[in-house]
């Protein structure tokens, strides 16, 4: 059933034209550990509407620490897909998604209710968390915010997805005349759409439902801000078009039909504190086209496509692709790549790709039976796209279940490119760690001598705890990639793999 909407979303649903005010970057940012100042310990949890589905195989209570009062969390339920390798089938899978805010320090109990518990995991393993495990219950303390997945017995779908978030700063009252509020409950519009004007914001507040896709289309100073759902949207969650200075906090989207979030040709766009499940096909995080300044920060994608894609030209975008930051998130690819770069660009206008940065991530999967789709972190630039300045940097790459570590290729893939990439160029990858045994060998692949890749290094690069250097110690006719069975071919220049000290004296010198 859905919740009475307020007289002005009444009019917007009717398709009157509705004011929202424009409230960008109201997703706090967490204390730092070094902070001096005494904090006051806050929990704020959310309802998950009666008419949403939900899981039952968890049960899930937080407190303030040490001694606050229980609160029990409302569990959503996400879609997760897998891909069968010989039919090409997919299933969907049913897991569980809690999330709170807080400040100070919580206390996180986690209860398995299927039983049998024999392996506990809370990942990402960076984070270090080491539950304490009483049968069937977990405990573990959070003294800043965390994006989680708690495995039972490797079970990798039917897991917890826990949001543990900082509390919102500043929140919109709900009667602001420049607000477009949606409180608690299930909310729609007669089209399943949701126009915004220029310097306006979306608020959907925590425990809020909005079975729309917000649209951004030429507006500027405009954003989407809460704890909310976009749930089940016809085409996707948000969609920026031509616009500038939007941002989008911390909503979670779940099983839209299409992507998570959409930009094309827009510029100044932030990302912060996302949250986003699919499970069907094209159901891909977040795609980039023809745009630039954009920064994504703190996101959560699990998803059944790419989780970050970052091109050119398709449908009706134009333009180069610059400038485009992806910091602090933590990425599973259930189907293709968590990170995919250049695939779709114009041939008969060539368009570059550059100044492009990736730092501070945490891939947990990646599961892609076809080579030509595979990579963590894939560039590949295909339709005379050209991909040059790239840092990569302190990327954590758990064990997956299927593909590459890194996979760069000059490709000409005639299902989806009229025309061969340009080129990879300056390309810095530093403190890229991986830690497995399932990763087939990564691949280095111009296409020929005009259409190559030049100027790639790694530094601190660590497999299974080896670092990988050309000064490592090897048979003298060994390549590099061969001690960790990677493979470049004949087309790619400049590759060096350094250590941190090499690379330090590189610089000074």
């Amino acid at each position: 059933m859905n919740t009475p909407l307020s007289r002005r979303t009444a009019l917007q649903a009717a398709g009157a034209t509705v004011l929202a005010a424009g409230l960008t970057h109201l997703t706090a940012t967490a204390a730092r550990a070094d902070d001096t100042a005494e904090v006051t310990p806050k929990l704020v949890t959310y309802p998950r509407p009666a008419a949403m589905p939900t899981n039952t195989s968890f049960k899930v209570r937080v407190r303030t620490a040490p001694d606050g009062d229980w609160q029990t969390l409302d569990i959503w339920r996400p879609q997760l897909g897998e891909i069968n390798p010989t039919t090409g089938s997919s299933k969907t899978y049913n897991s569980s998604l809690a999330y709170f805010d807080f400040q100070g320090s919580v206390e996180v109990e986690v209860t398995c209710l299927k039983g049998g518990t024999t392996k506990v995991r809370v990942r990402p393993d960076s984070y270090g968390i080491k539950p304490e495990v009483l049968g069937d219950t977990l405990r573990f303390t959070l003294d800043q915010p965390r994006n989680l997945v708690v495995q039972i017995n490797d079970d990798i779908f039917d897991c917890l997805h826990l949001f543990a978030r900082a509390v919102e700063k500043k929140r919109p009252a709900q009667d602001d005349p420049d607000v477009l509020y949606y409180g608690p409950g299930v909310h729609t519009t007669a089209d399943g759409t949701l126009l915004v004007p220029s310097g306006k914001t979306v608020y959907l507040d925590g425990g809020a439902v909005l079975k729309a896709t917000v649209i951004f289309r030429n507006v500027e100073h405009a954003g989407i801000a809460g704890r909310g759902v976009l749930a089940g949207t016809a085409g996707g969650g948000a969609l920026v078009e031509s616009s500038r200075n939007i941002s989008i906090g911390a909503v979670t989207v779940l099983n839209p039909n299409g992507y998570a979030v959409q930009l094309g040709e827009a510029t100044g766009v932030t990302i912060k504190g996302l949250g986003s499940f699919s499970s069907k096909g094209w159901g891909d995080g977040i795609d980039v086209f023809c745009s630039s300044n954009v920064v994504i920060d703190g996101v959560f994608m699990r998803n059944s496509d790419d989780c970050i894609a970052i091109y050119t030209h398709r449908w009706e975008y134009y333009g180069d692709t610059t400038d485009i930051t992806v910091r602090n998130s933590t990425l599973w690819a259930d189907v293709a790549h968590p990170i995919n770069v250049g695939t779709h660009g114009n041939t008969d206008n060539p368009e570059v790709l550059k100044n492009l940065r990736f730092k501070n991530i945490d891939i947990l999967d990646h599961r892609e039976p076809q080579m030509n789709y595979q990579g963590c972190i894939a560039l590949n630039p295909g339709d005379s796209n050209l991909i040059k300045n790239v840092r990569i940097e302190d990327i954590r790459i758990e064990d997956f279940r299927w593909g590459q570590v890194i996979y760069m290729k000059v490709m000409y893939n005639t299902k989806y490119n009229t025309s061969v990439g340009r080129g990879i160029e300056n390309v810095y990858v530093k403190n890229l760690s991986y830690t497995g045994t399932n990763a087939k060998p990564s691949l280095f692949l111009g296409y020929d001598a005009k259409h190559a890749i030049k100027d790639v290094t790694f530094e601190n690069l660590v497999i299974n705890g080896l670092v990988v250097a050309d000064s490592m110690k090897k048979p003298s006719w060994y390549y590099t990639t061969d001690t960790i069975q990677w493979f470049s071919n004949e087309h790619v220049t400049n590759l060096k793999f350094l250590t941190t000290a090499e690379a330090e004296a590189a610089a000074a010198s």
